[in-house]
């Protein structure tokens, strides 16, 4: 039996710049650091590489001007509404400008006491105790920080009522419903600004009258006077890169992951799998907060890591159909258990509780959570063994 159950390994790369050949720098920074370290590579191996060194190398970058002009575009000189924004600087404080350029006058209705992934505007519990009706109670964005004492984030310090006003300058108007059909009094044109809910919301507010609604896909869903964009999900995804310009999620990942599959099989004889991670999708225990601000957790992968584990559960088995084994005895049973199980386990008893999530969002996850967001240095990870189970030798 292996020693070594799964591993992730970070692994440093140079810094990564605007026209850099991102899979020669993958390719060599993996055989190096394992050639260095004495790390056998495997078939099924995983390279995982952070989508912001593959938005920054293919240069998919856009401005907010680029940002205004497709707005003003798409809607022309109309006073337009921003429906569920999230609460962020990085991923919202530009886009927010862009649009707000765009328009005549810009509504940005937001949802309280949260965002739809879990930034608070306040505390639930000095919320709850205030006597508000979350499902029918409107604000305007004055009202809400006087009734709230200008209430800030748990984390980041910033009350954004006044920050989203800030960026959004004169022709902007906040105002706070969890109603989306509110917006449509204020104006029939509106940008669904939410992540994962966003055909929901759009849904409804065209079902109760909207003219024109949109999605943040459909915003630089293609260049824009030779901006970068993303065909599938516009602005989502985005980050802030300087403080007039953002960066956008790749557009032609699947192309590079492929490639860097047959580098690595050309110069290791190693037949490894690639994917492209986001945001790892975890919730954080303490702030409540989603992590996960990008639309998906991986926009492209090998075809290898296509499915979701079909795995036992040892202490089911062990404390059930082997409560009378121990040792060797135990060992043997256990493994031959797992030689002999089924494709497809769904729906047994023995499976409970092993939740088979897609292997992109469990592995993309790992990988988030290896290579962090700040100066660790790794934007790609290496993960071993994750295809292995305990009854392999």
């Amino acid at each position: 039996m292996k020693a070594f159950g799964t591993i992730s390994r970070g692994i440093r790369t140079p810094i990564i710049k605007e026209g850099d050949d991102l899979a020669k720098i993958v390719c060599e920074s993996v055989i190096n650091a394992t050639t260095k370290e004495n790390v056998a590579l495997q078939d099924k191996d995983v390279i995982a590489v952070t989508e912001a060194v593959v938005g920054i190398s293919s240069g998919n970058y856009a401005t907010i001007e680029q940002i205004a002009k497709d707005v003003r575009q798409k809607f022309g000189n109309e006073t337009v509404g921003l429906v569920f924004p999230i609460l962020s600087r990085n991923r919202f404080s530009m886009l927010l400008k862009g649009i707000s350029k765009g328009v005549k006058k810009l509504i940005i209705q937001l949802s309280y006491p949260s965002d739809e992934v879990g930034n608070s505007l306040v505390d639930r519990d000095v919320f709850y105790e205030a006597n508000i009706n979350p499902y029918s109670d409107v604000f305007t964005g004055e009202d809400f920080n006087k009734k709230f004492n200008h209430p800030v984030h748990t984390f980041t310090g910033i009350n954004y009522i006044d920050l989203f006003k800030e960026y959004g300058g004169e022709n902007t108007e906040i105002i706070l419903s969890n109603d989306p059909k509110t917006i449509l009094k204020y104006t029939k044109n509106v940008i669904c600004a939410d992540i994962h809910t966003r055909l929901h919301t759009q849904k409804i507010i065209k079902s109760a009258g909207g003219k024109k609604v949109l999605t943040l896909c459909d915003i630089l869903n293609e260049s824009v006077d030779g901006s970068g964009f993303n065909s599938k999900y516009g602005l989502l995804g985005s980050n802030k890169s300087t403080e007039d310009r953002v960066k956008l999620f790749p557009e032609n990942g699947q192309e590079l992951v492929e490639k860097i599959q047959k580098m690595m099989l050309e110069r290791t004889g190693k037949r490894l799998e690639v994917m492209i991670y986001g945001d790892g999708a975890f919730k954080d225990p303490v702030g409540g907060i989603w992590e996960l601000a990008d639309p998906i957790v991986s926009p492209a992968y090998t075809e290898g890591l296509v499915g979701t584990p079909n795995e036992l559960k040892l202490k089911f088995l062990s404390d059930n159909k082997f409560k009378d084994l121990r040792g060797e005895q135990l060992v043997k049973a256990m493994k031959a258990e797992i030689k002999n199980k089924s494709n497809n386990l769904k729906g047994s008893m023995e499976t409970q509780g092993t939740t088979p999530r897609r292997y992109i969002d469990l592995l993309g996850s790992l990988a988030d959570l290896t290579s962090g967001s700040g100066d660790k240095g790794t934007p790609v990870v290496l993960i071993q063994n994750y295809f292995s189970n305990y009854a392999d030798e």
